[in-house]
């Protein structure tokens, strides 16, 4: 929605299980009158569904699943485990592929009034340590290996280097020297579990940031309660449907669909650890799905299979697609194909997921295509400033979903306005007034797969390579995973680090692989304005023109 005249006005605290979160009263008093905040949590919702339908399938996950009896019965006896070992408002990391075992991890921090942290599986020794320390986390959940790493092991070099190394639970194999999963199932018999607080922060999730440094994004139970009920408003899901997931339950996506969707929109999540076309059309084809959510490349590869295949998902009522650049031609494919979904381009954040929802009119795929959506509850406000052309400018977002402040509040200093929006550092313009269109990012960020990489944090990573004397990391358009990353480099002498060269030197450091750079390119110099920045729109502008000639 557009949004309301608004005045300045100060920004409170308030202090809930240790946790400061941002507070304005007045409009925390507004989302509770319009029923997108209430008093219940998604505990209550546990409770309720495994009263009600105690057989009914929550979560699928290859051969196993999950009734509501069995995971309140699961998630409880976690709780009581977590509960007796440490307070209320406690960080509960996991970082788990999308298992079944992970919406038990969630629920029962939740049941225990715990904040549940969820890690990208693919992250590794430098960017888990920080997050760790960063979130004073006290359990983390781990696989005992998955897709060839093994994480016991990665884990025994992390404690080593944490002052107060959380309690390490290992889930699927061999514990080595930590704590066993089936060993906490046990619960902590009497234990009392407390009534959680629906203001309290409920999750904290790390993003990428344009400094280098990764934020720890905080949400409550009634920010992550307001984003499911307007999903079940706009996204037609009816009890019954099924949801696929082949987003990690580490993004904000992934794990609303997992964890929150089945409880508080009755629907059933079929989850997938790792994206495989051929295994999701399977899976959306069989069970059969109805929502599907990801990223360009997923729809694109999926699109790709089915094409091959004749297979045209008929149960299937929406795919949402966002997360990076959507090419229209792909949206339009992809509803001609799909011809009873709705297919649409969406926009949000972390910060403020599905600030928009699409355009839903099966009869306009002109909006559907061409534009990121209409708002849905947040409201969204566009900022010009003397730089930007007419009726563009910096995308900025409020609304009952939104994230209730950082983990460290110092970084919230430059990313809310006077009126309360946070500031995406997208740029965008209205089409046809009610439609929204991201047409730039002024944050330095290159979207790979779904995942965001944060260039100066590599930059300031290589700068320490023996032969690299500058360098600036720019992301290129790639059909297949929307952007790859280009380090661009002015070297010390000749020949110069190739990217078999810059990915050993960061596998030494800790360095998540998915943040490798995909392509080098030798430089003289890079380019510099008069104040000495790197322009990097240029260096962006030349590749791109050397990939159309080539």
């Amino acid at each position: 929605m557009k949004p309301a005249e608004g005045t300045e006005r100060p920004v409170e605290r308030r202090v809930i299980d240790g946790h400061s979160i941002r507070w304005d009263a007045a409009r925390a008093e507004q989302a509770y009158a319009d029923g997108w905040w209430v008093r219940a949590t998604l505990a209550d919702s546990l409770r309720q569904a495994a009263r009600d339908t105690p057989e009914r399938i929550l979560v699928e996950d290859g051969p196993h699943e999950l009734d509501c009896r069995t995971l309140l019965n699961q998630a409880e006896s976690l709780a009581r485990h977590l509960a007796a070992e440490m307070p209320a408002g406690s960080v509960v990391s996991f970082m788990l592929p999308n298992w079944h075992e992970a919406a038990v991890v969630y629920l029962g921090s939740t049941l225990a009034g715990m904040v549940a942290h969820p890690v990208l599986p693919s992250l590794r020794e430098r960017e888990l340590s920080f997050m760790l320390e960063d979130a004073s986390s006290r359990f983390i959940f781990i696989p005992a290996a998955f897709r060839r790493h093994d994480y016991v092991a990665m884990m025994e070099r992390v404690v080593t280097q944490l002052d107060a190394p959380p309690t390490v639970v290992v889930l699927r194999g061999d514990q080595g020297p930590f704590e066993s999963y089936a060993r906490l199932l046990e619960g902590s018999a009497g234990q009392r579990l407390p009534e959680p607080d629906p203001d309290a922060v409920r999750m904290v999730m790390y993003t990428s940031g344009t400094t280098g440094t990764s934020k720890g994004v905080l949400h409550t139970h009634n920010s992550i309660h307001a984003l499911l009920r307007q999903i079940g408003q706009h996204w037609m899901a009816e009890p019954g449907d099924c949801f696929l997931v082949p987003s990690p339950i580490s993004h904000i996506g992934g794990s609303i669909y997992a964890f929150e969707a089945p409880l508080l929109l009755g629907v059933k999540a079929v989850l997938m650890d790792h994206w495989d076309p051929e295994a999701a059309l399977d899976l959306a084809a069989d069970r059969p799905c109805t929502h599907i959510a990801g990223a360009t490349p997923f729809l694109a590869q999926l699109l790709d299979v089915a094409r091959s295949r004749k297979e045209t998902l008929p149960a299937l009522k929406l795919f949402v697609c966002g997360g990076a650049s959507v090419p229209p031609s792909l949206i339009r494919s992809a509803a001609a194909h799909f011809d009873r979904a709705v297919v649409t381009r969406v926009y949000g954040s972390t910060e403020v997921p599905v600030t928009t929802i699409g355009s839903l009119d099966p009869a306009d795929l002109d909006h559907a295509a061409e534009t990121d959506g209409r708002p849905g509850i947040a409201e969204v406000r566009i900022v010009e400033d003397a730089t930007s052309r007419p009726g563009e400018g910096e995308i900025r977002v409020r609304g009952p979903q939104m994230l209730a402040g950082y983990r460290c509040a110092d970084s919230e200093s430059d990313v809310f306005d006077e009126l309360g929006f946070y500031r995406t550092g997208d740029l965008g313009h209205w089409v046809d007034e009610n439609y929204l269109l991201v047409s730039g990012r002024s944050k330095d960020v290159i979207i790979r797969q779904g995942e965001n990489i944060s260039p100066k944090e590599i930059e300031d990573l290589l700068v320490d390579h023996p032969d690299i004397a500058e360098v600036a990391i720019v992301g290129i358009p790639d059909p297949k995973t929307g952007e790859r990353a280009c380090a661009v480099i002015v070297a010390n002498g000749l020949p110069g680090p190739d990217v078999a060269a810059l990915a050993h030197f960061l596998d030494a450091q800790g360095v998540a692989r998915f943040k490798f750079p995909e392509a080098v390119v030798l430089r003289d110099a890079l380019p510099r304005n008069d104040a000495g920045k790197v322009l990097k729109h240029k260096i962006q502008a030349e590749l791109a023109q050397c990939q159309a000639t080539a």
